[in-house]
């Protein structure tokens, strides 16, 4: 079987689907590729990707078109100061997987729409000694994800060797009210 046109996507947020509202609106936050992006398009819900690499989002949009798949991409700098704001609640769910900006956190967190959650995924200090990244400003401390979530309710966390790598994943919720 090949691999789906972005990549595979993670087992993390394959594990969690259940948590997201049928056919909401999902942003996909340093996109990449799309892998998540695509998934979640060719699933129904409505996703906005966006990422710094103008090239990646050009290649994201040629393969949505391909497949006709309703994806509005976006190139954002994720690092500029203040960060960029993603609207406030107007997120059924904000997914993060292997990129860290600790200052974005609270327009992640206020993107969350009631009811909805964020999915985020990255690498702890201890992936440092395996390989890349290496750097500490790209890397959580121990127990920092569930952390930096703030406000929102941990729903499911896990930290620690996941599949070779020094992993930290958390889901979390914002009440519906």
């Amino acid at each position: 079987m090949t691999e789906p046109i972005g990549g595979a996507p993670s087992a993390w947020l394959l594990t969690h689907l259940e948590v997201l509202p049928p056919l909401g609106r999902v942003i996909d936050v340093a996109c990449g590729r799309g892998r998540h992006a695509l998934h979640l398009a060719r699933l129904g819900y409505r996703v906005h990707a966006v990422d710094r690499d103008a090239d990646l989002i050009a290649d994201l949009r040629a393969a949505a078109a391909q497949e006709q798949l309703p994806i509005s991409c976006e190139v954002v700098d994720l690092e500029t100061d203040p960060p960029p704001s993603f609207g406030a609640g107007r997120f059924d769910a904000v997914l993060v997987f292997r990129y860290l900006h600790r200052p974005l956190f609270p327009s992640l967190i206020e993107a969350v729409a009631p009811g909805g959650c964020l999915i985020y995924e990255t690498f702890t200090v201890a992936q440092a000694l395996r390989g890349r990244p290496t750097n500490p400003r790209f890397l959580l401390r121990p127990g920092e994800l569930v952390e930096l979530a703030g406000p929102l309710a941990i729903v499911d966390a896990r930290e620690g060797d996941i599949d070779g790598q020094a992993i930290a994943s958390i889901v979390a919720m914002r009440s519906k009210r």
